[in-house]
């Protein structure tokens, strides 16, 4: 289970190349997952949730996915650890531990290719700490302590520990070795994908698994899967681009993209007096030429002047839900291909397209594949790209348009 969209996507995309069948289900299905799926991601808008919502919800889906037949639990959350000292991630990840039995649960989000790496139990992403990487100006959830023992530790009454570096470059028996007896979350240093290929090995008789979309990386060889690559059917037709990330990437993308498209830009003050609309964007956007781009990416200055006019939730639930209406407006006017920037936004845009599951693509840059609605009418099929705020190169959203209509 992941605790947004764009992370469930990230997630899903590990596994399809690592050679499992899988499918993303947006929320607990009411329903059984095909017999000959090998995994199965269910996608949560919990990482901002009050915590016994978030608590709740993931059990949820923990008992959806063991009623299943699951044979392994993923807590998969943002590279960059995104939580407050409330929560949501120490809370979650102990209520699911109690739920399976599980004693020591490994807990790494590192993601080497998209830059992130933990070391002495300490975030970095590139080459500076977590603290320093913009990330402590997020809107939602400022990260202002890269050290994730102490993260972790305030959010849990449960011990956590700490394996070094120094013993994941041993090797999987190492890393089983230095696990601790009793009721243990331990941050799991790892600077490459071999590290994180390793803490999968070592991982395969534990019950419940904690990190980034790299905690996968070697858990479906554990099964006997053997890498591959999804496929993908050329979609062609009108785009669009919505970005609601603050992140230093997505401002650096928006800025790129609005350089050749035509741009607009939604205030949570023009929604909230009425002045900007669903409808009202949707024909806009109808109106332009080429894949135009509506965001609300302004910088942390900004954001912070709208949080202290309006309240952080309603500012951002306001954009969220004209993103929301807007993306179901476009779909059923023709639009095709939608790239969605930022990890709040895409969970507002797929539940505004009212999707139940997501077909896995195959990737747009790392940690991002193209996803298809599977409940959409053959006739009128629906494209996605759902990025995390800080993932993708600076011609992100070009890509990611173009890549669609390609067959792979």
């Amino acid at each position: 289970m992941a605790d947004d969209f764009t992370g469930a996507s990230d997630v899903a995309l590990t596994i399809a190349e690592a050679g499992f069948s899988v499918a993303q289900f947006i929320g607990v299905p009411d329903s059984q997952a095909p017999a000959d799926l090998g995994a199965g991601v269910v996608a949560l808008k919990s990482r901002t949730a009050p915590v016994e919502v978030a608590v709740t919800e993931s059990l949820a889906a923990c008992d959806w996915l063991l009623a299943q037949g699951a044979e392994q639990i993923i807590f998969k959350v943002c590279s960059t650890f995104d939580s407050t000292s409330e929560g949501n991630i120490g809370p979650v990840l102990q209520a699911l531990a109690e739920r399976l039995g599980a004693q020591s649960v490994l807990v790494c989000p590192a993601f080497p290719e998209n830059g992130r790496s933990v070391y002495q139990g300490h975030l970095f992403v590139n080459d500076v700490l977590l603290s320093e990487s913009g990330m402590q100006d997020h809107p939602l959830t400022p990260m202002t302590d890269p050290d994730l023992r102490r993260v972790l530790a305030a959010q849990t009454d449960w011990q956590v520990g700490h394996i070094s570096s120094q013993i994941v470059s041993q090797g999987a028996a190492a890393i089983k070795d230095a696990l601790p007896d009793g009721p243990n979350m331990i941050i799991v240093d790892a600077i490459s994908d071999r590290d994180l290929v390793e803490i999968g090995v070592a991982a395969k008789e534990l019950k419940l698994l904690c990190g980034g979309s790299g905690i996968a990386l070697g858990l479906p060889g554990n099964f006997g899967a053997q890498p591959s690559q999804p496929d993908w059917q050329a979609l062609t037709g009108a785009g669009v681009v919505i970005s609601g990330s603050c992140s230093r990437a997505t401002r650096a993308q928006v800025a790129s993209y609005r350089a050749s498209q035509p741009s607009f830009e939604v205030s949570a003050e023009a929604v909230l007096c009425g002045e900007a609309t669903a409808s009202g964007l949707a024909d806009w956007v109808l109106a332009q030429q080429g894949a135009p781009l509506v965001y609300s990416s302004a910088d942390p200055a900004e954001v912070r002047a709208a949080q202290e006019k309006f309240g952080t939730e309603k500012a951002a639930g306001a954009i969220e839900t004209v993103f929301g209406e807007l993306a179901a407006i476009l779909a059923n006017r023709g639009i095709t291909r939608i790239v969605v920037a930022g990890g709040e936004t895409s969970g507002a845009v797929v539940r505004g397209l009212q999707a139940s599951a997501l077909v896995i693509g195959p990737r747009i840059a790392a940690g991002v594949p193209m996803l298809r609605l599977a409940d959409r009418p053959a006739d009128h099929p629906v494209a996605l790209a759902l990025k995390s705020g800080n993932f993708g190169g600076e011609d992100f959203f070009a890509e990611a348009l173009t890549l669609m209509e390609k067959e792979t």
